[in-house]
């Protein structure tokens, strides 16, 4: 039984299963390996399709699965090459100076912009969903998605200046918005209810999310130290047109409910819809016209519009007639879970941020003489979750019904995450290059094994907490939490100064450690407020 059967009934288990994530996705993989359904794991992407069952086949021509998964596996690996491997970059190549192939923005404004793109990105999963779910489903929704995020990176690449910049984030966010959608919704659509290959698929899957991580920020790290930014950006769009050329070649492999519109928009709201759309761009266009969203301020803009786009949510489901007084409270009880992701989220995702500047300013990169490049620090994480995945999945198995409790394992998240900033201060205030590589080893290190704790089980236990009738908009909150958190992380680097860094990392690092502190204290009465789900 799934995940959404039993979120919709409210009732409880006694070994919670683990379901994929947002961000990274390199933290599914522990999902995968514990055992998650098909149409649990499906359910991050945030449609309603995602959970449904494909019409399935025999085929077992890919290391026994369906052909079709290759291809899938393929486009999903290649977008994560291309989107880590971007992002590995792209801090550096904003705040450096024109000399140095940069662009010379200044840092606090290029973290807070590097922040407010990747909250968009799972903002756009909300808009990605949608589309899918109303419009065109999902198999033509991750296609077209695919060809927005290889212009975005080709735009990265040949147009000068911030003129390359902005097209480049907007069609990247966007397009990875809607891909991340729908690949997961995808891979559950190949395979019958009961079939027994369903685990084993996705966990081959989420094997191609961890190798792309990987390997992105070394290859464009190596050719922006080489030849330049440019030629970063450009293969990642090489990449993403590798994986968009194979899926293509592969798309008839797909079964038809691939291409399922699971929820169908009457033709006589077409025409509201795209005036409301329309209306939106509009606004935002004026609004940037004027200067009130500028560079500055952008990190701010997305974090007030995804605050208040959460808050709607919580006041649409908790004062629905259509969910009974028990989903209510178990809407209430999410409450704590989200403010303590949005916490996690916003240290976590800071090493696209002030960990990348303390790679480039702190970090001795010297390796027998040859200077590791800054983004190779981007390609440490994935290859602790591979490792660590399988173990938290085999410790929760053994421990069974004993294993702690949702509230609990997000408390310690949060705590863990909080000494891993804390870890920075032996080395802080130190000279250029003075901290030894074997130190950021350790502290992302650190990093994964509360990802652990916090990532592989939060839509797991969202997706219980849900009522039946707004299951959709349940998943929807969780990726708005690591929307927020995603944002914040890069408005909070603008206090980063590498000359003065242990007020910085001693500050976040007690208050996640407060913030965990502060759910564990109030773990029974969160547990009754959910009633019944752990």
């Amino acid at each position: 039984m799934s995940d959404q059967t039993r979120g919709g009934s409210g009732g409880s288990d006694d070994v919670p299963e683990q379901v994929p994530v947002g961000a990274p996705e390199g933290a599914t993989a522990a999902a995968a390996s514990s055992g998650a359904t098909g149409a649990a794991a499906a359910a991050a992407s945030g449609t309603d399709a995602a959970g449904t069952t494909g019409t399935g086949s025999d085929d077992t021509r890919f290391f026994g699965q369906p052909r079709a998964l290759a291809n899938i596996f393929g486009v999903e690996m290649w977008e994560r090459f291309s989107f880590y491997g971007m992002q590995g970059i792209l801090l550096i190549y904003m705040y450096y100076s024109v000399e140095q192939g940069g662009l010379g923005i200044d840092q606090a404004t290029a973290t807070g912009i590097v922040g407010a793109y990747g909250g968009t990105v799972y903002l756009c999963t909300i808009l990605g969903a949608w589309l899918a779910d109303r419009l065109f489903g999902s198999e033509r929704v991750l296609f077209f998605s695919a060809i927005v995020i290889m212009a975005g990176h080709i735009a990265l690449a040949i147009l000068p200046n911030l003129a390359g910049l902005g097209v480049g984030l907007i069609l990247v966010a966007i397009g990875s918005g809607g891909l991340k959608a729908n690949a997961t919704a995808l891979v559950g659509t190949l395979y019958r209810a009961g079939d027994t290959r369903r685990d084993a698929g996705f966990s081959i899957f989420y094997l191609g999310i961890n190798l792309g991580a990987f390997l992105g920020p070394l290859i464009t790290g190596f050719l922006q130290q080489n030849y330049g930014f440019h030629w970063g950006f450009g293969v990642a769009a090489v990449g993403m047109g590798i994986g968009l050329i194979q899926y293509s070649i592969g798309r008839k492999n797909l079964p038809a409910s691939a291409g399922v519109v699971a929820n169908p928009l009457p033709s006589s709201r077409y025409g509201a819809v795209i005036g409301i759309g329309l209306a939106g761009v509009a606004v935002i266009v004026v609004l940037v016209l004027l200067g009130v969203i500028n560079a500055q301020n952008l990190a701010g803009v997305v974090i007030i519009a995804t605050l208040g786009a959460a808050i709607a949510y919580f006041f649409v489901i908790v004062s629905s007639r259509q969910i009974t007084s028990d989903d209510r409270s178990r809407v209430i009880g999410f409450i704590p879970l989200f403010i303590v992701n949005v916490g996690f989220w916003s240290l976590y995702q800071q090493q696209f941020t002030v960990l990348t500047i303390y790679s480039d300013q702190r970090l001795n990169r010297m390796i027998l003489g040859w200077e590791m490049p800054v983004s190779w620090i981007n390609s440490i994480n994935p290859v602790f979750v591979i490792i660590l995945s399988g173990v938290f999945a085999a410790i929760w198995t053994k421990l069974g019904p004993r294993q702690p409790s949702a509230p609990v394992k997000f408390a310690l998240g949060a705590i863990i995450m909080g000494i891993a900033f804390l870890l920075f201060l032996p080395w802080a205030n130190g000279a250029p290059n003075s901290t030894p590589l074997m130190a950021i080893v350790l502290i992302l290190f650190v990093f994964t094994i509360a990802e652990m704790f916090i990532s592989p089980p939060g839509l797991s236990v969202t997706t219980k907490l849900a009522p039946q009738r707004f299951h959709t908009q349940m998943v929807s909150l969780y990726f708005l939490s690591v929307a927020l958190g995603t944002s914040i992380a890069g408005w909070l680097a603008q206090f980063y100064d590498p000359k003065n860094e242990v007020p910085y990392f001693t500050i976040l690092g007690f208050i996640a450690i407060a913030l965990g502190a502060a759910l564990l204290f109030c773990v029974k009465p969160v547990l009754a407020l959910m009633r019944g789900v752990r």
